[in-house]
């Protein structure tokens, strides 16, 4: 396999993980609004730390289950219903304002990393979501779960978490000032990533049947 084009199917998958606002990124974005840019890369790269452990171990579940057809098929069809719900809430529930975020009071680069760390590490959606992308990427043949190949897709993982996080910091301002048509364009580009995802989910569920 191509270890380049793996790097960057795993920036891709990470990229589509964290470009809903969350936590995570809303968190990244106003530590560097309230104490500058380096705190709010500092609590990212603590993040992105935790994502390497969290997608390394999401890979290795997947190679496990890839074993399991059986239990594969369930997996598959809860993912379905999951992205289907997520589409559904995005396109037609979703609020027009962005989540708040409880006012940082950690002030040393250090701590923000540890905080990155420790909001990361309680933030467990993307074990089964990378378990889940890894299964319908090595399906379709465009990865497979030799020890190169992980960890290429790891890395390209962390650095689409970075990157999604560095964008949330530089243009958090843009985000938050969104007018009303632009906060539905975004719940609706999220949607309609979702909402695609969704539909290959299904395909392949009907060619496995």
């Amino acid at each position: 396999m191509d270890v380049t084009f793996i790097f960057f199917l795993g920036l891709f998958v990470a990229l589509i993980g964290v470009v809903p606002p969350g936590l995570l990124n809303m968190t990244a974005a106003k530590i560097s609004l309230k104490e500058g840019h380096v705190r709010g890369v500092m609590f990212s790269i603590g993040v992105c730390v935790i994502v390497i452990a969290q997608t390394y171990l999401a890979a290795i579940f997947a190679r496990y289950l890839s074993n399991h057809v059986e239990v594969v098929d369930i997996f598959q069809r809860v993912a379905f219903v999951i992205f289907v719900l997520i589409t559904v809430y995005f396109l037609l529930i979703a609020k027009k304002q962005p989540p708040q975020v409880a006012e940082p009071r950690m002030r040393s680069k250090h701590s923000r990393f540890f905080q990155g760390v420790f909001l990361s590490g309680i933030n467990v959606f993307p074990i089964p979501y990378q378990a889940y992308m890894t299964i319908t990427l090595a399906s379709f043949g465009w990865l497979d779960f030799s020890q190169i190949s992980i960890i290429a897709y790891v890395a390209g993982a962390a650095m689409g978490t970075f990157v999604m996080l560095y964008v949330y910091i530089f243009f958090f301002d843009k985000i938050k000032d969104k007018s009303i048509s632009s906060q539905k364009s975004m719940n609706y580009l999220i949607g309609g990533i979702t909402g695609i995802i969704s539909i290959i989910t299904l395909i392949h569920i009907i060619k496995e049947m």
